[in-house]
């Protein structure tokens, strides 16, 4: 049974952000820092992401542990998908991970909400990437202080890594000239 009122249970669930939050900063400061410049929540991108850097052909999305479920599990129920009774077994079978626990009251709308959640993420970042755009997914358990700059740099290095990719030097072959071909004598020979 939940602690709350309904109302006092709307007023939290209306308080949540989805822009401007902890994680999402302290991923914008970084990346500043760092020298490379973003736009936010692109409109015309799929998903808006948190940050795209049109420089790097990159979108970043930052992600809550708990809206976007990382790193739960499912226990597979053999069967099909399609009756009701299956549906709720299977959903009462995801298991909560230490950075995502779902909460025990209303369980089935939290895990169908999740799971949704999760397929939209899949669908934005296939269509971005049918578009030629690269994403990076950046989970909010991974930027607590013990891993954030190490983090951090990772994007760092991702981003770099991408534009020498896209704008890297090419390797040229050319005609190997007859001079190339002879044998020189070296100076520091001796005769003898």
């Amino acid at each position: 049974m939940d602690k709350l009122s309904q109302q006092q249970r709307h007023a939290n669930m209306a308080a949540i952000k989805s822009k401007d939050t902890k994680p999402e900063m302290i991923v914008r400061r970084g990346l500043w820092k760092r020298g490379f410049r973003y736009r936010l929540n692109h409109k015309r991108l799929p998903g808006h992401p948190d940050l795209v850097l049109r420089k790097y052909r990159t979108c970043i999305f930052v992600n809550g542990c708990f809206w976007h479920g990382h790193k739960l599990t499912e226990s597979m129920v053999p069967g099909s998908w399609t009756s009701q009774a299956t549906k709720s077994i299977t959903e009462s079978m995801v298991q909560n991970s230490e950075c995502c626990k779902i909460p025990k009251t209303n369980r089935e709308f939290w895990v169908a909400k999740i799971r949704r959640n999760k397929e939209r993420d899949k669908e934005e970042q296939r269509r971005l990437a049918e578009m030629g755009w690269h994403c990076i997914t950046v989970w909010e358990c991974e930027l607590k202080p013990p891993k954030r700059e190490e983090t951090l740099d990772s994007i760092a290095f991702t981003l770099n890594h991408i534009w020498l990719q896209d704008h890297g030097a090419k390797a040229h072959s050319y005609r190997k000239q007859e001079e190339e071909n002879m044998q020189m004598p070296m100076a520091a020979e001796t005769a003898e």
